[in-house]
């Protein structure tokens, strides 16, 4: 492990209240200086930032990582390349696996697997049922002791009032949260795009917001009347942002997150029937996007979290209404999400912070992932250019799934260099 003095950069952690430009240094995997007093002698690489942002790594509440079961789509090693080209040092890895995460020894096999294979830290979530088919709950207890960092269902909704209840019982008592996929399946069944008139036109059966803000609401009661601290994933309407809103005000111990892919690209992506513009919950519209902002920007949204959901060419190439659901996302985040910056939506440094201080508030202390740097802290470093431009070319992802609607496109917004606990992760090849 060599240390790393990073000079010249401009340095942005929101959770200190920094913004300036200095130098960092990183020594035995930890941040051991930054810019003011005596520089510790040591042996350093240098690693000239100039006219870059350096900031904590980027932490991922949302990651489907595929393995064990699926390692044609994905596995931990290629996912955690994938995340550190994405600029990411923290990944939260679904439990819609087969066998899916649902007891100690799931949840060894992937922390084993991702210590001796992966390049960035991966924190499993564990299911909330058996099977994730929402009838009994599965083995909370036991991967709560083994290290889960929550539990879900994701991909598939906890249908049943009264099993999700007692699951978050549990999982009050577990002081863990409950990482909910809020969809209501009556009302989504069959769908493939958000209702409105780009399914009229498609002739697709379209899914209504009301499936998602349905069971939000459901949930908000829930976690009401336990008092269960719950993460809600992906929202896409403006219907939930505002149930969130109410309910923060209200005192729920509820969080949220939205993707980069919501807030960025509305329906008529789907118009051509790309199947890699199918998601769920789906693309939706303007207004819910300027609702997804107005969340960020007041508090009502705490994270930004990709969804990353890797599929083979195989999976996707296929009429519309057979393609799954999903979209690679780890290394199109930042470049997707700093449009909002360089169209003055959002400034830079919220952006960071829903990428790093609000996400490791949600996963909380004894897991590793601090979304800050100071003198003490894991050296978890990102370090990216935000005038860069560069053309998606899915034939470069180190990811397994090169399912993106952004193929081709170009963005402005580049991840130079990730440092996971002092060691070089990533590093653009012409650095």
């Amino acid at each position: 492990m060599k240390s790393i003095l990073i000079k010249n950069g401009r340095f942005i952690d929101p959770e200190q209240s920094n913004d300036r430009h200095t130098d960092i240094a990183l020594i035995d995997g930890k941040v051991a200086w930054i810019g003011s007093g005596t520089l510790p002698k040591d042996d350093y690489e240098i690693i000239d930032a100039s006219g870059m942002i350096v900031a904590p790594g980027f932490i991922d509440l949302h990651t489907h990582l595929r393995q064990p079961g699926f390692e044609d789509k994905e596995t931990i090693a290629t996912g955690t390349m994938a995340a550190a080209r994405g600029g990411f040092t923290t990944i939260c890895a679904m439990p819609n696996t087969n066998p899916p995460i649902e007891n100690r020894s799931i949840v060894d096999y992937v922390k084993c697997v991702a210590s001796s294979e992966g390049i960035v830290r991966v924190l499993p979530i564990g299911c909330i049922s058996k099977g994730r088919k929402g009838e009994i709950l599965a083995e909370l207890g036991e991967m709560g002791t083994a290290g889960v960092i929550g539990f879900s269902d994701d991909g598939s909704p906890v249908p049943g009032a009264r099993l999700m209840k007692q699951a978050m019982e549990y999982a009050a008592g577990l002081g863990l949260p409950i990482i909910d996929h809020c969809e209501e399946p009556s009302l989504a069944e069959g769908g493939q795009v958000n209702e409105g008139i780009i399914a009229t036109r498609l002739g697709l059966a379209g899914i209504p917001n009301a499936a998602e803000e349905t069971m939000v609401a459901r949930d908000i009661a829930l976690a009401k009347l336990t008092g269960a601290r719950i993460h809600l994933c992906h929202i896409s309407t403006k219907g939930s942002v505002d149930l969130i809103r109410n309910a923060k005000a209200d005192s729920v111990q509820v969080t949220a997150e939205a993707t980069p892919h919501h807030l960025t690209l509305t329906e008529e992506r789907c118009l051509g029937y790309d199947t890699n513009s199918k998601v769920n919950p789906p693309l939706r519209t303007q207004t819910d996007i300027d609702a997804l902002i107005a969340g960020l920007i007041d508090g009502t949204i705490e994270a930004i979290a990709t969804d990353h959901a890797p599929h083979s060419e195989n999976d996707k190439c296929c009429e519309f209404a057979l393609a799954p659901f999903g979209i690679s996302g780890l290394e199109t985040a930042l470049g997707s999400l700093m449009k909002l910056v360089h169209n003055g939506k959002i400034p830079l440094p919220l952006i960071i912070e829903k990428l790093t201080a609000g996400p490791a508030r949600i996963i909380g202390d004894g897991f590793g992932a601090t979304g800050s740097l100071t003198v003490g802290d894991p050296a978890d470093v990102v370090i990216f250019d935000p005038k860069a431009e560069w053309t998606v070319d899915v034939s470069k992802f180190a990811s397994k799934g090169k399912n993106t609607p952004l193929a081709g496109e170009k963005l402005k917004g580049k991840v130079i260099a990730t440092i996971y606990h002092g060691n070089i992760v990533y590093k653009e090849d012409n650095r």
